[in-house]
């Protein structure tokens, strides 16, 4: 197994924390080997210096797109946090559909991983709304900075295990079998979900209409305090006047930094 000495950590460090905001202390060195190890050996590599050269010099841009995809934690499962959902619908919907004039329903999933909260969104969207839904435009924008999760959550597909959160009737009515193992999200689900990959720390979010609602839900646990303030003050210039923020619950917003009001654990509103 290679070793990793602290000089050769702190550039690995570093060079994540300037380019995707990823915050990895001292005790993650670990981590950073246990991910890295097959790779180093697969390219015959005898050094995390080594590696590090590489990475920088790869014009391509593949190496630092591997890096990251290796790096990044991307746990998540279907109604994860499920008191968020439960909010969304009985409050952020009915509020929405009363505000909202041109109908134009304007939702992101920022660090999406691979899938489950956007699509869990898009149901409660379509239950929601029911047979008006073809009255709105309702899709939703979800971004990660791994393109490999991103091509899971595109196509959709989950183990039949996994679906066992939802409610039966969805299971019956989102879902198609593939086989005894696993199984699709149907066609019009999938459709109502755009997939981009976006780093979350670029100096600035080129969308053309702000947002009525953001998912970003254990994402800045990774990120250093600076860095998720600045993150945190984006989302509320990226959000309309009464727009919702929904993060993770072992995440806050320090209220000292931000315009954000306390709505409930882990939900701010910015103001009307």
């Amino acid at each position: 197994m290679l070793a990793i000495t602290d000089k050769e950590f702190t550039q690995l460090a570093s060079y994540i924390k300037l380019n995707y905001g990823i915050h990895l202390p001292e005790h993650k060195k670990t981590l950073v080997v246990g991910r890295l190890q097959n790779l180093l050996l697969r390219d015959k590599l005898s050094s995390f210096s080594e590696y590090y050269d590489q990475v920088i010099n790869d014009k391509t841009g593949k190496s630092a797109n591997l890096l990251v995809n290796l790096i990044t934690t991307n746990h998540t499962f279907f109604m994860r946090e499920s008191d968020h959902f439960v909010y969304f619908k009985e409050k952020v919907l009915p509020y929405l559909s009363r505000v909202v004039q041109d109908r134009d329903l304007r939702i992101w999933s920022a660090g999406c991983s691979s899938g489950e909260e956007p699509y869990t969104v898009a149901m409660f969207l379509d239950e929601y709304f029911g047979a008006n839904k073809k009255l709105w435009d309702t899709k939703i924008l979800a971004t990660d900075i791994s393109s490999k999760v991103l091509e899971t959550a595109q196509k959709g597909i989950y183990s039949n295990e996994a679906l066992l959160l939802l409610p039966k009737h969805w299971q019956a009515n989102y879902f198609e079998k593939i086989d005894d193992e696993s199984s699709r999200v149907v066609a019009s689900i999938r459709q109502e979900i755009i997939f981009r990959k976006f780093n979350l720390i670029n100096p600035v979010f080129p969308f053309k209409k702000k947002f009525h609602v953001i998912f970003c839900r254990n994402v800045m646990i990774y990120f250093d305090a600076q860095t998720k303030n600045a993150l945190i003050n984006a989302f509320y210039a990226s959000l309309v006047n009464g727009g919702y923020l929904f993060i993770g619950h072992s995440e806050s917003v320090n209220r000292e930094m931000s315009k954000f009001q306390y709505v409930m654990p882990a939900v701010y509103r910015k103001e009307l």
